[in-house]
């Protein structure tokens, strides 16, 4: 019997736990700044670009920021960059909160806008969590198991829009703006300190912050389950990653259904009320619809790929989307644009998951870099997606809105081909190097 206790702490459970409830509040600030900008709007007499871009920032640095964060864990594990994202979209949610509560409205003045813009930047911060979370978790898990970690991580996680599109409105007609930011603020906070005491890194990183040298660090973690390692600095395992094809394969894939799923998100609400003039409460029910059925999705599509595989889940998955698509681009009837939506839904979460079933797959040697590449730039669709399929409306033709789908029919096209390459190369790229034998 061992009398000394081994240093390394948590569990891949827990671990799972930790890094979904991170994930799923650091969308706090980022799920209310873009309902509220119309306030922002109203006081202080802002362009549309002045508010479209209001908008988008802290989306943009979620974006962005999960490429270099994501590869900072094959450095030092997930705790540390997760910690340092979430205190940074405290500070800016904290900003806003104190801007909102005793200057608004009558004592913002434009002088204000850049500020804002910053505390939105800063505010994004908590969304970069997502690829984080998938380096950190991916890291803890075998990799048999690793698809319905991940799909659970990112599925119940990508369910705090939905759910926040929900209680925003609830708030904001009960308690008005000031106590909007407060309440989120307190949300995002406890967040941050939920994973503070629950969030562990993987055993190999545990162990070599114990000052074991990496060769035994490595060998103690595979008697605890671990199989996946990382390749070294930031920018090792950021080089690593993108010199390898597949990565960029698979930030295609991610493109064309999280960025299809961001770009939704915002799309839809426009898209029910102007196509089928539909009240703002019913758009936003049917939106709410697609994006909570797309995350959960997501959980039921890692579990697929575990079974079946990764690269015929995707498949299976960019099929469904076709056809969605397809109907939506075509349909002027209320019920069959809804089955379309919920097809396309499915497809994007099954997809979503099938995805990160595949970076420790094709990527074991960078996973970090890998996710941050695929999560930052696959993001990225979702400021790409809605200009394409805004420039089929035109004037006061609203059948634009239905045809500007012809943009997901030609994404999934094309993802359809990226799938059947990785089919046709599987085995031929990162699974014959030494660290990839050792993945198994």
């Amino acid at each position: 019997m061992n009398d000394h206790p081994s240093p390394v702490r948590g569990t891949p459970n827990e671990a799972l736990v930790a890094a979904t409830l991170g994930f799923f509040f650091g969308f706090a600030a980022v799920a209310l700044f873009g309902p509220t900008a119309k306030a922002f709007k109203d006081a202080l007499s802002l362009s549309p670009t002045e508010v479209g871009l209001l908008v988008a920032v802290p989306t943009l640095s979620g974006s962005l920021l999960r490429i270099p964060f994501s590869a900072w864990v094959d450095t030092d594990g997930g705790r540390k960059p997760f910690l340092w994202l979430m205190g940074l979209s405290v500070v800016g949610m904290a900003g806003l909160a104190y801007i909102v509560v005793t200057m608004y409205p009558d004592d913002l003045t434009p002088s204000i806008y850049p500020i804002l813009l910053l505390l939105g930047v800063l505010s994004g911060a908590g969304i970069a969590t997502f690829s984080v979370g998938i380096s950190q978790v991916s890291y803890w898990f075998p990799q048999k198991r690793q698809g319905w970690a991940l799909g659970t991580y990112a599925g119940a996680g990508n369910l705090a829009p939905g759910i926040f599109s929900f209680l925003i409105p609830v708030v904001l007609s009960n308690w008005g703006l000031p106590s909007a930011y407060v309440i989120w603020l307190l949300i995002l906070f406890a967040g941050t300190v939920l994973y503070f005491f629950m969030g562990q890194n993987a055993p190999y990183f545990q162990l070599r912050d114990h000052g074991i040298d990496a060769e035994t660090a490595k060998a103690k973690a595979r008697e605890l389950g671990e199989e996946l390692f990382p390749a070294g600095s930031i920018l090792d395992t950021l080089k690593k990653s993108a010199a390898i094809w597949k990565t960029w394969a698979l930030v295609a894939l991610y493109f064309t259904t999280f960025g299809g799923f961001i770009a939704l998100t915002a799309w839809l609400p426009t898209y029910w009320q102007e196509l089928f003039g539909v009240r703002l409460f019913i758009a936003g029910v049917l939106t709410a619809t697609f994006s909570i059925l797309a995350s959960l999705i997501r959980i039921v599509g890692g579990s697929v790929a575990d079974r079946i595989g990764g690269e015929r889940t995707a498949l299976l998955s960019m099929v469904t989307l076709l056809v969605g698509a397809a109907i939506m681009a075509f349909s002027h009837v209320l019920v069959v644009s809804l089955v379309a939506e919920i097809l396309m839904a499915v497809g994007m979460g099954v997809n979503n998951a099938a995805v990160f079933k595949l970076v420790p797959q094709e990527v074991p040697e960078a996973i970090g870099g890998a996710s941050g590449w695929v999560g930052g730039l696959g993001a990225f669709g979702g400021f790409a997606i809605p200009p394409l399929m805004a420039s089929f409306v035109h004037g006061d033709d609203v059948t634009g809105y239905a045809t500007g789908f012809v943009v997901f029919i030609a994404l999934a096209v094309m993802s359809l081909l990226v799938v059947w390459l990785l089919m046709r190369t599987r085995g031929h790229t990162a699974s014959t190097s030494p660290q990839a034998a050792k993945a198994g």
